[in-house]
């Protein structure tokens, strides 16, 4: 018997990567272009998603993670346009830096809208469309908040929020592996994106997350994008219910 051949190609394979236009989605986006794959990248931001996709060349579908109507419309567009969903990302993110006692109900029910809500609304619309072909590989990311609380930085709605990334995840794995399809999360640590741009900018704090992490420097966008590339290859077809975690050994501590 042949054993396969161990490959990350997406040749002939459609992804729809949500938050692709900009930072950690970008860089994913661009790597499954690199890859074979054609790719839809969504964005609520149409100026910035139109410019992405047309510097990337792939194909922008706007929508808005908020509202399940725009993400059910989006994921139908890319469906009708792709005849089929392989591969989904869903990166949204909203991040809330407050001690937890000055924070707000409305605040805290916008990160978790953006970060959680976000990513069930994704995943339950993407979810229908490959359970019925069979067969598909949903990537969400999370974030090492989900694993370790961060410092000097206070922010307890975003670690929450994507600690429950992280659960969910293995949730629909379980419930969908025996259908088809695969669920996995990546957890980046501290990567060099607009919006880690003004933490960055602030010596003591960015002093402090190269103290604790082992590998004294923050991520490029490409350096997360191949985990996620890994996990909606057939190089995983073995693997779900995983979060891969990408923070050059800050949780380790």
């Amino acid at each position: 018997m042949r054993t396969p051949e161990v490959s990350f190609r997406l040749d002939g394979k459609s992804a729809f990567i949500i938050g692709g236009a900009t930072g950690i989605g970008k860089a994913i986006a661009t790597s499954m272009l690199a890859h074979g794959a054609t790719v839809y990248i969504g964005s609520r931001n149409v100026e910035v998603g139109e410019r992405a996709s047309a510097e990337m060349g792939s194909v922008f579908v706007p929508l808005d993670v908020t509202d399940s109507g725009s993400v059910d419309a989006a994921v139908d567009r890319v469906v009708s346009l792709a005849g089929r969903l392989d591969i989904a990302v869903n990166s949204p993110g909203g991040r809330l830096n407050k001690p937890a006692e000055l924070t707000t109900d409305e605040e805290w029910r916008d990160v978790f809208n953006v970060n959680l809500d976000g990513i069930f609304r994704a995943a339950r619309a993407q979810g229908r469309v490959m359970l019925e072909q069979g067969v598909g590989s949903i990537v969400n990311v999370a974030s090492m908040s989900a694993l370790a609380v961060n410092t000097p930085q206070t922010q307890s709605a975003y670690n929450a929020s994507k600690a429950a990334v992280v659960m969910y995840t293995k949730s629909l794995a379980a419930e969908w592996a025996p259908r088809g399809v695969r669920v996995n999360s990546i957890s980046p640590g501290y990567t060099a994106t607009a919006m880690t741009e003004k933490s960055r900018a602030e010596p003591a704090k960015l002093q402090a997350w190269l103290d604790l992490t082992p590998q004294a420097r923050v991520a490029e966008p490409w350096e997360i994008a191949g985990s996620a590339l890994f996990l909606a290859s057939g190089a995983a077809s073995f693997v779900t219910g995983h979060n891969l975690v990408v923070d050059g050994g800050y949780t380790l501590w």
